[in-house]
């Protein structure tokens, strides 16, 4: 469950980034899943407050080509926050409209 206070700009950024379809709706929630009925399924609350300090908890994305990832989720609104290396692995931290963090990575 990923907490919004933008429900709708948020379900938006993350329908486009991974491209997911709606596959459930009730007042303030909205579920985003693959197109696949097994695939796996990302929530959203709307609450009231926007986020204030550090998540808890954050996604990572793997991806083939990072930097296109990172420049499409930049085109859908996301911020650019750091870079990061170390052996075997790289990742940039990213957060989405609602200041989010999450990052994409790449293996190798």
């Amino acid at each position: 469950m990923v907490d919004c206070n933008d429900l709708e700009r948020a379900v938006g950024f993350w329908k486009d980034l991974l491209g997911l379809e709606e596959k459930a709706r009730f007042p303030g929630y909205v579920f985003l899943g693959r197109v696949s009925p097994k695939g796996p399924r990302l929530a959203f609350q709307q609450v009231p407050e926007p986020k204030t300090v550090k998540n808890r908890v954050h996604l990572d994305l793997e991806a083939e080509d990072p930097k296109a990832v990172v420049a499409r989720a930049i085109s859908l609104g996301a911020s650019h926050l750091a870079d990061h290396e170390m052996p075997g692995i790289r990742w940039t931290v990213m957060a989405d409209p609602e200041g989010n963090e999450f990052c994409i990575a790449a293996l190798g």
